[in-house]
């Protein structure tokens, strides 16, 4: 997994690549927790995340705690097979997921 992070303000990125498990989820906690100090906007940008474990959902779930107390986190760009897991397990109504703004509209004649 490798994370790329980009700073503005008060505002963090950071983009996940390649596979959450285990091993990367502890690296993500430890990475992005050293980063959260004086952020109140993360956006989690998973377009290049290509899988998840039950380890990258519970590290998910921690990120996204921590920044309800000190601000607001966000996801976006998820994958169709990792939204596949976040909904089957749930993690879809407790983390905060942007829609993708090319779904699903009506057109009425």
């Amino acid at each position: 997994m490798e994370i790329k992070k980009i700073s503005e303000g008060r505002a963090l990125t950071a983009y996940i690549i390649g596979r959450l498990d285990a091993v990367s989820a502890f690296q993500l906690d430890k990475d992005l927790s050293e980063s959260l100090a004086g952020v109140d906007d993360l956006t989690v940008d998973l377009a290049d995340l290509e899988y998840i474990s039950s380890a990258g959902l519970r590290t998910l779930l921690k990120i996204q705690k921590r920044m309800d107390k000190q601000g607001a986190m966000r996801i976006r760009n998820i994958r169709e097979n990792v939204r596949e897991v976040l909904d089957m397990t749930g993690f879809s109504g407790f983390l905060t997921i942007d829609e993708d703004k090319k779904t699903k509209f009506s057109v009425s004649f």
